[in-house]
């Protein structure tokens, strides 16, 4: 692949910028400036530096993002910034996308891809992929609290049934909470069907992926081949548990937890 093509799937800009990076010497390999926008490299596994910052050849983008509080999960956020302001400009140009969408005052992991395929499989209700959170809750969590959501509990507003795949209570008011589905504030109101409020909410893991403790808040990083097997790994059956009724299918990527 020639150095201009390289650089403008990697979201550094149009052809002509591209080549204009070249052609001002900002571009190396292996430590040598690059000079011929022409000039051939074997793509795969190529480390470039533009403007003295590494960067290795990445077909997609898969990245894991740990989220802070007040950041919202849109590219024209209304009250708070947007998660995407976290990210290089190269790839938000890439043109990733937040696979499914947290609240802007829940935290921790969020995952981010400009692969549409990957986007739709991780969001897809169908796929039934596990998401855990850690909920700190404003009163005690008594033993039929947490029965009544493995057992399933009707949200408000809507005749539609969940069940939490798995909860366990940590402490008086701690939960981890698992769910797959992706309805708006559907932890929030899983919570408030058993009488009960969210005060916090944690998101700390999706399928098999479990946010790294060293990766913190407002940084993300590259997902490689064993951390999408990991991810993978945490798509239940179709089987499983989740949706137990309702008369429409659930729409996962809603808004989030």
């Amino acid at each position: 692949m020639d150095l201009t093509r390289l650089l403008q799937s990697q979201g550094f800009g149009s052809r002509a910028e591209c080549r204009a990076l070249i052609a001002g010497g900002r571009v190396s390999v292996d430590g040598r400036r690059c000079v011929d926008w022409d000039e051939q490299f074997e793509a795969a596994g190529l480390v470039f530096c533009v403007d003295g910052v590494s960067w290795r050849y990445h077909k997609a983008v898969y990245l894991a993002l740990h989220k802070p509080g007040c950041y919202e999960c849109s590219h024209r956020p209304q009250y708070h910034r947007s998660v995407y302001s976290l990210l290089p400009v190269p790839l938000t140009r890439r043109g990733v996308e937040a696979v499914g969408r947290l609240d802007q005052d829940t935290t921790g992991l969020l995952l981010l891809s400009d692969d549409g395929a990957f986007v739709h499989r991780y969001t897809s209700p169908r796929k039934l992929v596990e998401k855990v959170y850690e909920v700190r809750t404003r009163y005690a969590v008594d033993e039929g609290q947490v029965q009544a959501l493995l057992a399933g509990v009707t949200l408000r507003d809507e005749a539609l049934t969940v069940a939490a795949v798995r909860c366990q209570r940590l402490d008086d008011r701690h939960l981890r909470l698992s769910v797959t589905l992706g309805r708006y504030h559907l932890v929030k109101r899983l919570l408030a069907a058993v009488g009960n409020r969210v005060e916090s909410l944690h998101r700390v893991a999706i399928g098999g992926f479990v946010l790294p403790p060293e990766l913190r808040a407002g940084d993300w990083m590259w997902l490689e081949a064993a951390d999408l097997e990991r991810l993978a790994a945490g798509c239940l059956a179709a089987s499983a548990g989740g949706l137990r009724h309702g008369g429409h299918a659930a729409m996962e990527g809603a808004p989030g937890s």
